[in-house]
């Protein structure tokens, strides 16, 4: 395999690594995990991105920032670009890309897209330009790299939105995709102390009845669905990847009541906080 390609200037950092059969344990741990990771995966590959199992059918793309990754098994070549939020943030640089919310951080925990032939093509020559551009030390590689990626994120943000919301809505208006966009957004920064619909539609200046409403046309799962479903989500990878008591996950998750979380989340899971800390085994649930 060859050697990763590097680009670090101060506190700004990109790099570009080449994956298969042969190395894919050095995709696992935390060696990337404080990066936000753009990882391109031909058909064939296995993967665990938290608590959710993929085997791709298709070339995909998966954008990744602090979930848990383990890739199971692949054969082809995989290409993973990672890079700290110093050179470039898609929160500071949301307008220009419009993707927080829908690759990253979106409430369904759908972090790809799958590509066609066309798009497939078009990511793996943007790919190759990134390698030139580290390869040739230029003063210009910083911005030349950052305009790759940007495209990158563009193009996969439009085949994201035809894959997974409503394509009739998405034609014909575009605030309702904007909503569940900045929706997500507000979740990711305030499920640990927010947990009422109220809370998120005073955010986004409606009444709780119109934001649900609003969900029900992009047929998806309600506000509340969403806000429960992110509080679960963290409260597994507490439970499942630190020593962290019951109790104390409960704290982190802005419930004061320990006994109210752990009746929320057995309900919502069927096992108690404990049992699930004790007993779950990655893998065994599929999304296929």
């Amino acid at each position: 395999m060859p050697p990763p390609l590097i680009f670090e200037d101060h506190y700004k950092r990109l790099g570009l690594e080449i994956f298969s059969e042969e190395n894919l344990e050095n995709v696992n741990g935390n060696k990337f995990r404080t990066d936000v990771k753009i990882f391109f995966i031909p058909a064939g590959y296995e993967l665990t991105v938290d608590f959710n199992h993929y085997k791709t059918k298709k070339p995909s793309l998966f954008f990744l920032t602090n979930q848990h990754l383990n890739i199971e098994k692949g054969k082809e070549e995989s290409i993973l670009l990672y890079y700290n939020r110093d050179f470039y943030c898609i929160q500071i640089h949301d307008r220009e890309v419009a993707c927080d919310g829908l690759l990253f951080h979106n409430v369904f925990e759908i972090p790809f897209v799958e590509l066609d032939d066309t798009e497939t093509k078009l990511i793996k020559e943007l790919f190759q330009n990134i390698k030139i551009e580290l390869q040739a030390k230029d003063s210009s590689v910083e911005e030349m790299i950052r305009t790759c990626v940007k495209q990158m994120i563009i193009r996969a943000t439009r085949q994201w939105k035809k894959q997974n919301l409503n394509n009739k809505i998405t034609k014909s208006s575009g605030t309702e995709p904007d909503l569940f966009r900045d929706f997500s957004r507000y979740l990711e920064i305030h499920f640990r102390e927010k947990h009422n619909v109220a809370d998120y539609a005073e955010l986004l200046h409606m009444a709780p009845k119109t934001l649900a409403h609003k969900f029900r046309n992009l047929n998806i799962d309600s506000p509340n669905q969403l806000i429960i479903n992110r509080i679960l989500l963290e409260a597994k990878r507490l439970l499942f990847y630190t020593d962290k008591p019951v109790k104390e996950v409960a704290y982190d998750l802005g419930y004061e009541d320990p006994a109210y979380f752990n009746r929320l989340f057995t309900s919502k899971t069927g096992s108690t906080p404990a049992y699930f800390k004790k007993n779950y085994s990655t893998g065994k649930k599929y999304n296929i």
